[in-house]
């Protein structure tokens, strides 16, 4: 997880920071507590932002250490300090490197953090920053004899800021400035990110009544009972629906995961842009049915003959160009930070218009595929980690390879209260709950349901 600096801001941890605090405090527990008064610090989420040659750039994430100084809330309380490198690295002995009012960087390893910690605070120190030897950050335990004259914070930072800092230390001056802000226990963004993927789960079920045709309609409740599914689907060969089987909907999951892990293995810029490229059409396509759908059900339309394509309405046609123009805009500037609009508005219209495409025929089919959804989730964001060393999802949707561009499909939300900034993120796979258009388009089975259990109760 590289990152020039200067160019974005980004949480440098791979697993979420609250799960790693919680573990963190479960095997202190477990442990049976401290091994010195002097090593009962809370675990803080700390923030170190990045200044070179004076200008702001990003900031990355850290843990502190159990021991030493504990990190302020605010960043007005503490001063910017000079990065500079031990030597040697290990930090485990007097560093030739002038120390004095300085933010320490030593590598982990030879000797144990407090020891560390002990020589950079000699050396006149005012913090130290332990590069771990893997991406992902840990708690820094209190192994080795801590003292009381432990003044200085310690804090653990990902492997990549070694190399990352090496080469901009160079020939540039850089300064950290060290703090802990807290987080909000729910951020507003979250609650607008659920309302958007619940919103268009909604939408895309009613929709089917509100632009479905008679015909459809009467093929729909056909199709519903067993006898007449074969019927149901002869009849009406025109009608651009799909029908999920059980076999498709494990197929679907296979097929999903095997996507997952070319994207893990495979992902570079020019994959991104295949993706962007698709996304963009599936958008167009979404937004133009969504758009044409009321207006071709109770307006008279206009035609117009063109090479090639043949008959077309010319409403059609001038919607089909502002879709074009609208996702051709934000593809541009997908990389600005207001691009989040365009891209949940594309995202939207998309999922609405595959929700209309695919439909799952029972109970039964619903069931398989959401069951096997909810363990595909699982099994690649916690499980994965495991067998690859880092959460395949999550390297994914972050953008593994990609220079921090994050994937197109899903829908994002910029975390407007929180001191770390970033996005809140739902994968489409997460949005697509079928399950409740199906519910909507089968209400007769409810009743069928609810009768059934009445009986069941009164014969009971």
């Amino acid at each position: 997880m590289s990152f020039p600096l200067g160019n974005r801001r980004r949480v440098s941890a791979t697993l979420p920071f609250s799960f790693l605090v919680a573990l963190s405090f479960a095997v202190a527990a477990i442990a049976g507590g401290s091994k010195s008064p002097y090593c009962n610090n809370p675990v803080q989420l700390a923030m170190v932002k990045i200044w070179v040659d004076g200008d702001e750039g990003e900031y990355l994430a850290g843990l502190t250490a159990s021991f030493g100084a504990t990190l302020p809330e605010e960043k007005n309380k503490v001063p910017k300090l000079p990065a500079v490198f031990s030597n040697p690295l290990n930090g485990c002995s007097s560093s030739s490197s002038k120390l004095s009012g300085s933010a320490a960087l030593s590598v982990r390893g030879d000797c144990d953090f407090v020891t560390k910690a002990k020589v950079a605070q000699s050396g006149g120190a005012q913090a130290l920053l332990v590069i771990n030897d893997k991406e992902e950050i840990e708690q820094i335990d209190c192994s080795g004899d801590v003292s009381p004259n432990i003044s200085i914070p310690v804090v653990m930072v990902p492997k990549s800021v070694r190399d990352d800092l090496t080469k901009t230390m160079a020939n540039k001056r850089v300064e950290l400035l060290l703090y802990a802000p807290t987080r909000p226990i729910v951020d507003i963004s979250v609650v607008f990110l659920w309302a958007m993927s619940v919103g268009t789960v909604f939408t895309a079920s009613l929709w089917q009544e509100f632009g479905i045709s008679e015909q459809t309609e009467k093929r729909l409740n056909e199709s519903s009972s067993k006898e007449s599914s074969d019927a149901g689907t002869d009849s009406d060969n025109d009608q651009e629906t799909i029908d999920i089987s059980v076999k498709g909907a494990i197929l679907f999951v296979i097929l999903a995961s095997v996507f997952l892990l070319l994207l893990f293995f495979f992902m570079s810029s020019w994959f991104l842009l295949v993706l962007t490229v698709l996304f963009c059409i599936g958008g167009v396509q979404g937004m133009h049915n969504i758009i044409m759908t009321p207006v071709t059900r109770n307006c008279p339309q206009k035609t117009v003959r063109l090479p090639v394509i043949g008959e077309v309405s010319v409403l059609s046609l001038g919607v089909f160009l502002f879709c074009v123009i609208f996702a051709v805009a934000w593809a541009v500037h997908r990389r600005a930070s207001y691009s989040w609009v365009g891209q949940n508005i594309l995202g939207i219209c998309m999922m609405i218009n595959v929700l209309q495409l695919a439909r799952l025929p029972n109970i039964k089919v619903a069931t398989v595929l959401l069951c096997l959804a909810f363990f595909y989730d699982i099994f690649w964001v916690f499980i994965s980690p495991l067998i690859f060393q880092q959460s395949v999802m999550i390297a994914v949707a972050k953008g593994k390879n990609t220079g921090g561009e994050a994937i197109p499909m899903l829908l994002r939300v910029p975390r407007l209260i929180d001191p770390w900034g970033g996005y809140n993120m739902i994968g489409f796979g997460d949005t697509f709950s079928f399950l409740v258009c199906l519910l909507h388009l089968h209400t007769d089975l409810i009743e069928k349901a609810k009768r059934v259990w009445a009986k069941g109760i009164l014969c009971g």
